[in-house]
């Protein structure tokens, strides 16, 4: 079974080494070997979520870790190939996987240098997954940092006018940050006898951690995880790559790369450092609602569609911390799901953005109007994300937001009350968004505009599906995750 682990891990790896060696004239091959490694890659991940078994909680023993692989590598210093998957990790690489399948065709009218895009592509879906795979950190650390080139070459070569000032922001940013992660790692490796870089033999020596140890660490670990995620005010990097970087890089960035902070926090900040977590909880829910209230204002001031999506991300990620920091069984279990909600929804709305953009060749919010007469079924789906985002009932982000406040309400009540006008901050600004692009009076430069395409329709309809699946019966995600979440909360980090 710890097959299944490895393929889905290297499969991409994979594909990427076949394109380099095709020749760069062949772009048609490139592109279906891309389609072929992401397609099967999320195939053998829906085969391994349906062996999955819920009931098995994972967390700190690795027989209860599934489609385990654990295999001495470099045995002088103790690193070993251990992978494996938990009700924690298996949603994140199922987002993971499917973002990168319908991301490679959503790449398809990338015009230039083809063959190292795509190559770059397949390297960065293969460091995103192995980071959610990985249970030894030395190979946590590697899969880490190997999504850092892949996005900075993506966004500095294929990116918008300021690529490079934008590439090398999120470069530095994410690169202090794993600096900081390494010496956290070190840190674990010689506390513990015989010195270890196996993640489930630390998180069961947590118990002998010194609390000052224990503060230091999850100070230097929360801030490498704070930049991913991002937090406030460690988030001055989205925007700017977002607004640079190809359509379905920031798909990837905002879909998965945000959701990498939050795991690291719960996988490895949680169960290694229990004390500290509890000590800092109530700062987490403080910094969860300011990223509600700040991601929201600065959404609601964007004139450029692609930003007031981006920062609308920080706004979600808020909710996520929040639930992370009151330790109950709705919290936990909400912020998850709204990890995988806000890939998937936040996904359809930079694909959306990439649609009008192609077609209009810019974002400005103001330069629109009237739209929905010219493409009635790209404002039809338009307004689909833009209700999801809102979080509609019925629709997904209701579903976490909802189990999130539900949860925080008992422990953070103020708190609570003033993160649920976030929702109302949203509401606002996505309203008026879709007012004044898609309603009022077509101007005659976009009277010729084309309806959206089969091509983009297929992007944009699995996701559809998925948030409408899951704001109608959220039961099948949240038995996947609910038995690891609630072992790590009441189990481990809880006395």
């Amino acid at each position: 079974m710890g097959l299944f682990t490895t393929l889905i891990t290297f499969i991409p790896l994979v594909g990427a080494a076949i394109i380099t060696f095709l020749p760069k004239e062949k772009i048609t091959w490139i592109k279906w070997v891309s389609a072929a490694a992401t397609g099967l890659t999320f195939l053998l991940t829906i085969i391994m979520l349906l062996l999955f078994n819920t009931s098995m909680p994972g967390i700190d023993k690795e027989g209860q870790f599934q489609f385990v692989v654990h295999n001495k590598w470099i045995e002088v210093f103790n690193i070993d190939y251990f992978m494996g998957v938990d009700g924690l990790s298996l949603p994140m690489i199922l987002l993971t996987a499917l973002l990168c399948f319908l991301c490679v065709f959503a790449s398809w009218n990338i015009d230039r240098a083809q063959k190292g895009y795509f190559a770059l592509f397949l390297l960065l879906e293969t460091g995103m997954i192995g980071t959610f795979c990985a249970l030894d950190f030395f190979l946590f650390y590697i899969f880490w940092e190997l999504t850092l080139l892949p996005v900075y070459f993506l966004i500095g070569i294929w990116g918008g006018p300021r690529r490079e000032y934008a590439a090398i922001k999120f470069f530095l940013y994410t690169l202090f940050g794993s600096l900081l992660m390494l010496l956290a790692i070190l840190a674990f490796y010689f506390t513990n006898e015989p010195h270890t870089f196996n993640m489930l033999t630390i998180m069961q020596n947590s118990g002998t951690y010194t609390r000052t140890f224990q503060y230091w660490v999850y100070i230097a670990l929360f801030i490498g995880f704070a930049i991913k995620v991002p937090i406030f005010p460690f988030h001055a990097w989205l925007p700017d790559a977002h607004v640079e970087a190809p359509t379905p890089i920031s798909v990837i960035l905002a879909g998965v790369l945000l959701k990498m902070g939050a795991y690291g926090l719960l996988r490895i900040s949680y169960p290694m450092l229990p004390d500290a977590t509890r000590y800092f909880a109530y700062g987490l829910a403080i910094l969860g609602l300011i990223n509600i209230l700040y991601g929201a204002f600065n959404a609601m001031a964007q004139t450029d569609l692609k930003k007031l999506v981006a920062y609308s991300s920080i706004s979600y990620m808020g909710y996520v911390l929040l639930g992370m920091s009151v330790f109950t069984e709705a919290g936990i279990n909400g912020a998850v799901l709204q990890m995988f909600n806000h890939g998937t929804i936040i996904a359809m709305l930079f694909l959306i953005v990439g649609v009008i953009y192609d077609r209009a060749h810019h974002r400005e919010i103001s330069g629109f109007g009237g739209l929905g007469s010219q493409m009635p079924i790209y404002t039809g789906i338009t307004s689909f994300a833009f209700f999801a985002s809102i979080g509609l009932p019925g629709l997904s982000c209701f579903r976490s937001e909802a189990m999130v406040l539900i949860g925080a309400f008992p422990v953070y009540k103020y708190i609570t009350v003033f993160a649920v006008s976030g929702v109302i901050l949203t509401a606002g600004y996505f309203l008026w968004t879709l007012q004044r692009i898609f309603l009022g009076k077509l101007q005659d430069k976009y009277k010729t505009l084309p309806e959206i395409s089969g091509m983009e329709i297929f992007t944009l309809a699995p996701l559809m599906v998925i948030i409408l699946f899951i704001g109608v019966y959220p039961t099948p995600i949240l038995n996947l995750m609910r038995t690891s979440l609630n072992y790590l909360i009441f189990n481990v980090v809880l006395p």
